[in-house]
């Protein structure tokens, strides 16, 4: 009886804890919002195409004649991953790669080799790879890889999809294990599939206690096991988390933090504790990550093989503050928040520092000026002046009919005495304002006024080319027998909308009645009555 008794106290006494973290787990177990991140987007999306493009360049370059026929690399594309037809591929990076034929070859059969930029960025690139300090810091990272998984052993498939993330070389098993012996040793295992059949795989030689240090671990102060660590968090710009999950965060980042070096396979799957602990190991793996980032199936294929692929989903999902998901450029990749600032590396390897500059060549030729028919200019100025010229002929349309109520004005002003010439200014005053105000409109709507121009001298301009057609029609219509200039056969002109608001503001105001005759005609008509008298 007391037995049982001590028993179930001792299950009551037990029980808290692990309540505490079924309670808590609740909160999360709720949809956790995802926001986009811009910059984070950006630093995916900006590397678009440079791993099929240094695959082609490595496919080139390992040629003994550094060049390939276009059909050879064709029958390739799912190996390079190339995302069009491999010409098209080729055609839109010419800073990167050359077409050509061959002495002697059909243009049916275009080769490709790599432009001299390419190469000089290779050459760069290979001193890298070869310098003793690199060779030294990606064996450290595949090393603390193997030491991190605590089975001291990975198939070489699942490496592979390390290998660019890493750093590795591109042929790493001959060029690299073999000079370090004492880290790796290349064995066979049986595969985790349903034929169990052997693979490949990449062994732990000798633990290493002084790399079994996280980075978390390094930059905290007298840390001791046990001690709580919390994870650096940021949540991208309009997220708000909820109290509850708040709350549960906060005593979450409380709980001790387990070393992603550790065995803890005996904590409970759903625990709060593995869960700490399974977000240490993801946020050590992308430390390990040359660009702190993978795609999200590396993760979950490793996880396969560990037998965590749940929970590094849960932890994936459950913590976008330390960890963000883009879905750019077609697949999931998933970022550690800490190593970025905006779509910038915090501490950039230089191995990163050539890729990038793979990318700023590959996307060198949308820089590069483009000549039209008739001069120079980019393709965005292209489709600038096309808008201009549409939005010109709308306008020498209004110049038209601004132009045909001037003039039409002009010969009425004739007409008039002399005491209306105040009301005459003060009319062109208001024509003035109001044609500053259509070109300050025509500025904001288009910015397009490349053939037409700005300012009363281009339409003066233009003025004065109508004039000069409108006279060259008449005399051939002169010659053909037909008099249009005739003030008879006068075509009236259509009114603008400028003089109608212009009439429209002087309808009230009496203007004197106008002579039939120009005013020359009318002071010879005096002249004659005089001398009649």
């Amino acid at each position: 009886m007391a037995s049982s008794l001590l028993r179930s106290l001792s299950r009551r006494q037990s029980q808290p804890k692990t309540h505490q973290y079924q309670i808590s787990r609740t909160f999360v177990e709720a949809r956790v919002k995802w926001v986009r991140d811009r910059g984070l987007d950006h630093a995916v999306e900006k590397e678009k195409h440079l791993r099929p493009m240094l695959a082609l360049k490595n496919l080139i370059k390992s040629e003994p004649s550094k060049s390939l026929p276009v059909s050879v690399a064709a029958e390739q594309k799912t190996q390079l991953s190339l995302p069009t037809r491999t010409i098209e591929f080729i055609r839109k990076y010419p800073s990167v790669f050359q077409e050509f034929l061959p002495p002697g070859g059909s243009p049916a059969r275009p080769h490709v080799r790599l432009t001299p930029e390419i190469l000089h960025l290779d050459d760069e690139e290979q001193l890298i790879y070869n310098n003793p300090t690199h060779r030294n810091d990606i064996a450290d990272r595949l090393l603390k890889l193997l030491m991190l998984t605590r089975v001291n052993k990975i198939p070489l498939h699942v490496i592979d999809r390390f290998q660019w993330d890493l750093g590795l070389p591109h042929d790493y098993v001959r060029t690299l294990l073999t000079d370090y012996p004492d880290y790796f040793q290349i064995t066979s295992m049986k595969s985790n599939y349903a034929n169990q059949k052997p693979v490949l795989a990449l062994e732990l030689v000798c633990w290493t206690d002084d790399l079994a240090r996280s980075v978390i671990e390094k930059k905290a102060r007298a840390y001791k096991k046990g001690m709580p660590l919390a994870f650096p968090l940021e949540f991208s710009r309009g997220y708000e988390l909820e109290k509850k999950i708040k709350k549960w965060l906060v005593d979450w980042q409380k709980l001790p933090y387990i070393s992603p070096y550790e065995d803890a396979f005996h904590l409970q799957s759903k625990s709060d504790q593995a869960e700490k602990w399974t977000v240490a190991v993801l946020h050590e793996l992308l430390h390990l990550l040359i660009p702190k980032k993978t795609d999200k199936e590396n993760i979950l294929c490793l996880g396969d093989y560990l037998g965590l692929r749940s929970r590094f989903k849960r932890a994936l999902l459950n913590h976008p503050g330390i960890f963000y998901v883009s879905n750019k450029i077609r697949t999931h990749t998933v970022i550690l928040r800490e190593g970025y600032k905006r779509d910038l590396l915090v501490q950039k390897h230089p191995l990163m520092g050539m890729r990038y500059q793979y990318i700023h060549l590959m996307n060198k030729e949308k820089e590069v000026v483009k000549p039209l028919g008739d001069g120079t200019g980019t393709t965005r100025e292209q489709k600038r002046i096309k808008r201009g010229e549409k939005d010109g002929e709308e306008d020498e349309e209004e110049l038209d009919e601004f132009s045909g109520s001037e003039a039409e004005d002009a010969s009425d002003d004739d007409f008039e005495d002399d005491d209306d010439d105040d009301d005459d200014d003060d009319d062109d005053e208001e024509e003035e304002e109001e044609d500053e105000e259509d070109e300050d409109e025509d500025k904001m709507a288009g910015h397009c006024n490349v053939v037409v121009g700005r300012g009363r001298m281009a339409r003066n301009s233009l003025l004065r080319t109508e004039m000069n057609q409108r006279s060259r029609s008449s005399v051939r219509d002169s010659s053909n027998g037909t008099k249009p200039n005739m003030v008879g056969d006068r075509v009236p002109t259509p009114i603008s909308r400028k003089e109608v608001s212009r009439r429209g503001r002087n309808a009230n105001v009496r203007t004197p009645v106008r002579s039939r005759y120009p005013r020359s005609t009318g002071r010879l008509l005096a002249e004659m009555k005089g001398a009649s008298a």
